[in-house]
């Protein structure tokens, strides 16, 4: 087991470093300059209101769209405009801090197997943690039936940076970002899954083609993933994640990339000041395709534009901000290494933004995130 964990963190730190094919070198990202464009022109449609802290949202082939409430409770719906509120287990949700009811994805093969998963705080007799489970709904959309664990031991400490997004991947696995729960080690830490993005089969064993066939950690060196998303046309993994005062990102991931946050400058202790990324003492870190700067706009999801209607913004990733109050458009250069061009959506109209999803119907699905009042946006382009 020993042998096995110093092979992965080997093989972590050999493909983080630069190579001339490197994604990451300073000459195709950071040294770009971005300018400021006019945003598309929106109609904006109030799907589901009177909510607290939609934290994601799902759309199943029949026109329904699902959401969570992260203190507990699913609101679905459906095509017609009628609402319900499926029944589900949730006796061990554990909600605290930023933790509780998040991420939600429907399985590819959802039309036939009826089959979703979430990620939750969990809570029992036992340690806290952070899970991925599996359910299957049924046809009415009026209960939620639990199927199983597919993944357990996140790790939670009190409820801090317990990002968890499910992502799943065209060949039915599943890609999940995690948050570091402010353990100083965890980020660096082969064997912790957080501060991490992880690639699973959904029965929860690791994925084909990770670093370490018998481990499901995909990348590390993360502080809280907050989103994940795959380009249209290249099939690029991208993550979005939340930096300290500074520093959000957007970075592109590859198998085996460290991304630099390491927090355990003093021993036993998470220090914030360090650089989110840092390549001093994480040698061959990756470098971000983006960052907020000073101040952090507590960037809390991204997503790509889909279809025509979007104009010269199709194919942005759109990027969900909690202290930014807005929809952050990010247009990517060709190679996806770099941002060439950004504006914004909805500033400050509806307050803290949580999830953003791009639909294969050329429209942005959007939630809130202000505790009360909470909605479900449609972002439709129009000329």
């Amino acid at each position: 087991m020993r042998d096995r964990y110093a092979a992965l963190a080997l093989a972590l730190l050999l493909a983080g470093c630069a190579s001339a094919t490197d994604t990451s070198s300073p000459e195709t990202s950071a040294a770009r300059s971005v300018v400021a464009s006019a945003p598309p022109t929106v109609e904006v449609t109030e799907l589901l209101t009177g909510l607290n802290k939609p934290w994601d949202v799902a759309v199943a082939p029949d026109g329904t769209l699902l959401t969570g409430q992260r203190g507990g409770g699913f609101v679905a719906r459906r095509p017609d405009g009628s609402v319900t509120r499926p029944t589900a287990d949730l006796s061990d949700l554990y909600v605290s801090g930023e933790t509780g009811l998040m991420g939600i994805a429907l399985d590819p093969g959802f039309a036939s197997n009826r089959r979703m998963f979430t990620c939750q705080g969990h809570r029992t007799d036992g340690p806290i943690d952070v899970r991925v489970l599996s359910w299957t709904v049924d046809p009415e959309w009026t209960a939620l039936t639990r199927t199983g664990v597919v993944l357990s031991g996140l790790p939670s400490t009190g409820g801090r940076h317990a990002g968890c997004r499910i992502l799943p991947a065209p060949d039915g696995s599943l890609f999940v970002g995690t948050g570091d729960a402010t353990i100083p080690t965890a980020p660096q830490d082969p064997h912790s899954l957080g501060g991490k993005v992880l690639h699973i089969d959904t029965d929860g064993s690791p994925a084909a083609g990770n670093p370490d066939p018998a481990s499901p950690v995909y990348t590390l060196g993360h502080r809280n993933v907050q989103g994940l998303s795959f380009r249209p046309g290249s099939g690029q993994l991208y993550s979005v994640e939340q930096g300290t005062h500074r520093d959000d990102e957007v970075n592109a991931l590859v198998p085996a990339g460290n991304y630099g946050w390491r927090p355990d400058l003093e021993p036993g202790r998470y220090i914030e000041a360090v650089p989110m990324t840092d390549p001093d003492r994480v040698p061959g870190a990756r470098e971000a395709v983006w960052s907020s700067g000073t101040p952090t706009l507590a960037t809390a999801s991204g997503s790509f534009l889909l279809g025509p209607g979007w104009g010269e913004w199709s194919g942005a990733l759109a990027v969900g901000t909690q202290q930014g109050e807005k929809v952050l458009l990010l247009g990517l250069t060709p190679d996806g290494l770099g941002v060439e061009r950004q504006a914004s959506l909805l500033d400050g109209r509806y307050g803290r933004i949580r999830t953003v999803s791009g639909q294969p119907d050329g429209t942005l699905l959007v939630t809130t995130d202000n505790g009360r009042d909470d909605v479900v946006l449609r972002l439709t382009p129009r000329p």
